[in-house]
């Protein structure tokens, strides 16, 4: 079975809300038109936190790690890893990493336009 990316996210067709989870109805409309999308990965870290205690030898290898909860542009929010420096408030990109053969995000901040 081929995993999605983390990024194709369910999308109501009839009022446009995006979902991150993925739900049989609408939360917002009740339509049940959801079709999967790719939202573009930009939004803003809303929260913020440090794993200092990793669930498995793997991760903890990595530890300390940063983990952050983003509200994308398109109003879903996402649970991914966060580069050095991101902070609430931060304006975010997704950018995909590999590991233990998942692809999982990174949001790194996004340069002043």
């Amino acid at each position: 079975m081929n995993e999605r990316h983390p990024l194709d996210l369910r999308r109501c067709e009839d009022c446009g809300a995006w979902w991150a989870l993925r739900p049989y109805a609408c939360a917002a409309c009740g339509g049940t038109n959801l079709q999967w999308a790719r939202a573009g990965g930009e939004g803003e870290v809303i929260a913020h936190s440090t794993v200092h205690r990793a669930p498995d030898a793997d991760w903890r290898a990595r530890a300390p790690y940063e983990l952050v909860l983003v509200r994308l542009r398109e109003g879903a929010v996402l649970m991914g890893h966060a580069a050095p420096g991101v902070a609430i408030g931060h304006d975010v990109q997704a950018r995909e990493f590999t590991h233990g053969g998942r692809t999982l995000l990174c949001f790194e901040a996004r340069r002043p336009p």
